[in-house]
């Protein structure tokens, strides 16, 4: 938890008062509370995680339970509007903006989306339902993805299109053009 707790404030910039920050210590607390075999020893802490979860939902508008799966160097860069479902998997160094909803398609059916590692969603993107997003993707803002996206991709639009990701030129490249 501790690790994880390091990288989180180091992905935040070492700032204190980014509500990212708040949410992901609460994410990781309560993420750790599992790990404590013994129900009676366990019980303090979840009922201490869960207010801290209410205080922080409150607080930042940001739904992260911990039952959700979130990778390493996770960056909420933006608060306000974000809610992530409680089965939706997450990879490494993934950004996250305001206004984001990641989770199910229907009520009452199950199937949250699992996203791979450097995934950058934009603001008010909503993934929805049982979906795969690759590693490397870029999802557009207010972009609604109901479908899966391959690695390297662009998805933008309402429903998302999926577009390939051109290779990054250097600078020296297009000054010879």
């Amino acid at each position: 938890m501790f690790d994880n707790l390091r990288e989180d404030w180091q992905t935040h910039d070492k700032q204190l008062l980014r509500q990212g920050l708040w949410v992901m210590a609460v994410y990781r607390f309560g993420r750790w509370r599992y790990k404590i075999r013994a129900r009676w020893i366990r019980a303090p802490f979840s009922g201490i995680y869960k207010l801290l979860r209410l205080i922080c939902e409150i607080l930042t508008g940001i739904e992260l339970p911990c039952e959700a799966v979130v990778g390493r160097r996770f960056r909420i860069d933006h608060f306000g509007g974000i809610v992530i479902s409680g089965d939706a998997v997450f990879g490494d160094d993934c950004v996250v903006r305001n206004g984001v909803t990641v989770g199910l398609r229907y009520t009452g059916k199950s199937g949250s989306p699992v996203i791979g590692s450097r995934v950058d969603i934009g603001a008010g993107a909503k993934i929805l339902g049982s979906i795969r997003v690759g590693d490397d993707v870029a999802i557009g803002a207010n972009a609604v993805v109901l479908i899966d996206v391959p690695p390297n991709s662009i998805a933008v639009g309402v429903p998302a299109r999926v577009l390939p990701r051109r290779p990054k030129t250097n600078q020296s490249d297009a000054e010879d053009r």
